[in-house]
């Protein structure tokens, strides 16, 4: 995605605002050493596996994300609201605004996809472009998401759900605020890291028994600070190594033809005679 966008100086302008197609993405993605201490990390990271980081993504599409929140078709949202929850989401299949279709196309791309795949050492990882249980999250004030663990499989495909990766869109954001996302210890139960929602920032969430995480008090944010993220989910098929084994390549109609009349001839023909043609072509 550096080659040709970087070649020909690819842009698209959103809102009047220039984006430059190779700068979309920060250049140490593609630097094995950096993604080696990604790796480490994760493996070190307490109370369960995660990272951190900061500006993978251009801030000027983040931005423009950001922007698209306020015009989205919000009688489409889902309302998520019990004594545990209260936030909203945009639906599976939601019309997005063009700059949260530029994110989800990259986090969704197969090189991101195996960049993921390489840092959690999962060689299958699979992304959602219905983008199930993530797309446009956004908490307002008094909202809450009570610490808890992600579901276990995707609802539709039945998939197992290997990871979360959120990106936090709130540009100067106030850590007195609160809704910073708290990560638990089940046993004893207690917050062992917090991190704060702030633009640019992006948290990778293996999912697991223990992966416990959430903002459980009421944000206390201005009414015009609601907190905002994009997020996506991928996915492993636990029966993939089994049907690998099975799999069947390309059928060539011709190929096809002629091993389905050896099979007749073979069948039809009595096995003294066969034996004497295989000797006469082996002469």
């Amino acid at each position: 995605m550096n080659g040709r966008a970087e070649e020909f100086n690819d842009h698209v302008y959103i809102r009047g605002r220039r984006l430059d197609l190779a700068s979309l993405v920060s250049p140490r993605l593609f630097d094995p050493a950096y993604r080696s201490e990604l790796r480490r990390q994760l493996r070190n990271a307490s109370p369960f596996p995660h990272l951190v980081v900061d500006d993978w993504f251009d801030p000027t599409l983040l931005e423009l994300i950001e922007e698209e929140f306020d015009p989205a078709a919000r009688q489409h949202w889902r309302v998520i609201q019990d004594e545990h929850q209260h936030f909203h989401r945009s639906t599976t299949h939601e019309a997005l605004g063009h700059a949260s279709q530029i994110y989800f196309s990259l986090v969704n791309s197969g090189w991101f996809v195996a960049l993921l795949g390489e840092i959690i050492d999962v060689d299958d990882l699979i992304s959602d472009p219905t983008l199930a249980g993530g797309g446009l999250h956004e908490t307002r004030t008094g909202g809450k998401f009570a610490v808890h663990r992600d579901f276990d499989k995707h609802g539709l495909y039945g998939l197992e759900n290997m990871m979360v990766f959120i990106t936090y869109l709130n540009k100067g954001w106030n850590p007195e605020w609160g809704a910073a996302l708290e990560l638990w210890r089940a046993d004893p139960s207690e917050c062992v890291r917090t991190i704060v929602p702030e633009l640019g920032r992006s948290v990778l969430l293996l999912n697991g028994p223990n992966s416990f995480h959430g903002h459980p008090e009421p944000m206390q944010a201005p009414e015009d600070r609601p907190r905002r993220s994009v997020a996506s989910y991928y996915y492993r098929n636990p029966r993939g190594v089994q049907e690998r084994m099975s799999r069947q390549t390309s059928v060539f109609l011709k190929a096809y033809r002629a091993k389905r009349l050896r099979r007749i001839v073979t069948r039809i023909t009595p096995p003294i005679l066969l034996d004497a043609f295989k000797k006469i072509v082996g002469r």
